[in-house]
């Protein structure tokens, strides 16, 4: 079964791959820009939450009450969760997880990284998944640019990038073209942008920051539902320091 990507808008996500599905900040309701529901993807097998706002943790308790998807997040805020109705079974590793730290989704592994962000539980992350092919993603949640992106980079061979680019709360397009810089992606998906006013508009000014800076990595367009396949990973291993 091939692996495949869809944009819900904002930062949401939803991951299909080796018969699973996961949702990354699954801000489905109020999300102006969220194309499909929650309850159109059936069953739902990890929910992965970046940090504690509204327009990231979205529906995660909702989501995993009704379909029995495990909750993947930062210590704190599983634990403000548990305390909202959900099991402990339902939880990853029981309590969550902390920066740094790998676990098991199945055949996919995800490791939560810093952000540069705040939180109304715990602190804020990013996620780095590798699926079961190797194929290897970067969801940076909402941040603004760290320079330890460049270590990241360095560990793992990153093909897709999924970066913020609407400032205000985040990088801007300038910032993000940096990121990519020291992320060493191969692709990357813009998000966090056009969903309300304040935010940046499109991603003309993100696809001119990539040229200007010279930036080896395609930018992927896409739109709110749309359906990305991933291809192949990178060949070599999956830490590529020297």
């Amino acid at each position: 079964m091939p692996n495949e990507l869809i944009w819900n808008g904002h930062s949401c996500f939803i991951i299909k791959s080796q018969g699973q599905t996961l949702v990354i900040d699954p801000f489905f309701e109020g999300n102006p820009k969220a194309v499909i529901s929650a309850k159109s993807l059936g069953k739902i097998d990890y929910v992965l939450v970046t940090h504690d706002h509204g327009d990231h943790i979205g529906q995660a308790l909702d989501i995993c009450l009704d379909t029995g998807a495990k909750l993947l997040g930062v210590v704190e805020t599983c634990h403000k969760l548990n305390q909202q109705g959900l099991p402990q079974d339902q939880t990853v590793n029981g309590i969550g997880i902390n920066i740094g730290g790998t676990v098991s989704l199945g055949p996919a592994k995800a490791t939560m990284i810093q952000a540069e962000h705040s939180s109304d539980s715990g602190r804020p992350a990013g996620y780095i998944l590798t699926l079961g092919n190797g194929y290897t993603i970067y969801h940076a949640g909402d941040t603004g640019l760290f320079g330890a992106m460049g270590i990241y980079g360095k560990l793992f061979r990153i093909d897709l990038a999924l970066l913020p680019i609407g400032g205000v709360f985040t990088m801007d397009p300038r910032q993000a073209a940096v990121a990519c810089k020291l992320l060493r992606c191969r692709q990357v998906i813009p998000m966090h942008w056009g969903t309300f006013p304040m935010l940046e508009k499109g991603t003309t000014g993100f696809s001119a920051a990539l040229d200007d800076l010279g930036v080896d990595c395609r930018l992927v367009p896409c739109q709110p539902g749309q359906s990305i396949g991933l291809e192949e990973p990178l060949p070599g291993q999956d830490c590529a320091c020297p």
